[in-house]
């Protein structure tokens, strides 16, 4: 009885530790993500932003036992490099409106934190957590520019291809499908940018959680997401085209346009769901040899 009471004033004051370090953090990002909200994070290709913020933060959560559990061996001095290292990327991208390196800096910040007052466990203990933040950090715009455009002429083409072997007249310009009497442009929203990231997001999270052990099950699953959303853009645009086509201008602009990003992300949860049931039962585990 006297150990479990000689211990909890220890435990306490081993998470009181981490109050600076949790007021340093509100001071820095408070303020970046406040500066999120009213831009990147209030469009709808980053609206993902608060949910990826939410789940970094729910992983911290789930680690909180090595958090407050007692240091058997730190790493000071790679911690502080790597501390003061993501405090000055902060420091210029907040300085100079360069927000990839101010939210990109979270991830060395803590990782720092990390090794200075647990040591190397803690660090693999959370290595998931810090790589997720990655899907924090809007994409740079000349990246996005870059790769919009041949995004939206290989969907543009593709849905040409698929409605006109339906018996559709359709035909298509560069980024502009001609269906009928109407004229659509396929959007950057369509290109389907975004989407691919968000949802290699959920994948990487979603194989997290299921702990698979086979690394083939895991890469197959990763390097579908990509395809997969690729294709479920396809689906969406054709759903707007056809849309247009039967029921005119007005409802494919209408509801059915931001509901069929909705449909997008099922459809592409639910691929990515299937292929996981089909390679879960055609790759089994190894069993360990007796």
């Amino acid at each position: 009885m006297s150990a479990v009471l000689d211990t909890t004033p220890f435990r306490r004051s081993v998470g009181f530790e981490w109050l600076p370090v949790v007021a340093g953090l509100m001071i820095l990002y408070i303020p970046t993500f406040y500066d999120l909200a009213g831009t990147h994070w209030d469009r709808d290709d980053y609206a993902h932003g608060p949910i990826i913020l939410a789940v970094v933060v729910w992983l911290i959560w789930d680690k909180r036992q090595v958090l407050l559990a007692a240091p058997s061996r730190t790493a000071p001095v790679p911690g502080i490099a790597l501390l003061v290292f993501g405090l000055l990327f902060y420091v210029v991208g907040r300085a100079h409106y360069v927000i990839v390196f101010e939210v990109g800096a979270l991830a060395p910040i803590l990782a720092g934190a990390l090794l200075s007052m647990r040591g190397w466990p803690a660090l693999r203990a959370l290595w998931f957590m810090l790589l997720f933040i990655a899907y924090l950090v809007p994409l740079p715009g000349f990246f996005v520019d870059e790769l919009t455009l041949p995004l939206k002429q290989n969907v543009s083409e593709i849905a040409e291809h698929i409605l006109y072997a339906a018996g559709y007249p359709i035909a298509h310009t560069g980024v502009i499908l001609n269906i009928g009497q109407y004229q659509l442009l396929v959007a950057d929203a369509c290109a389907g940018l975004n989407s691919m990231f968000s949802l290699s997001a959920l994948g990487l999270l979603y194989l997290y959680l299921m702990h698979h052990k086979s690394w083939l099950h895991n890469v197959l699953i990763l390097s579908s997401v990509l395809p997969i959303a690729f294709c479920a853009n396809i689906v969406r645009v054709i759903i707007l085209v056809l849309v247009t086509y039967h029921f005119g201008d007005a409802a494919g602009q209408g509801f059915v346009h931001g509901f069929s990003g909705m449909v997008l992300f099922v459809v592409a949860l639910i691929a990515i769901l299937l292929l996981d049931a089909i390679l879960a039962r055609v790759i089994k585990p190894r069993k360990p040899a007796h």
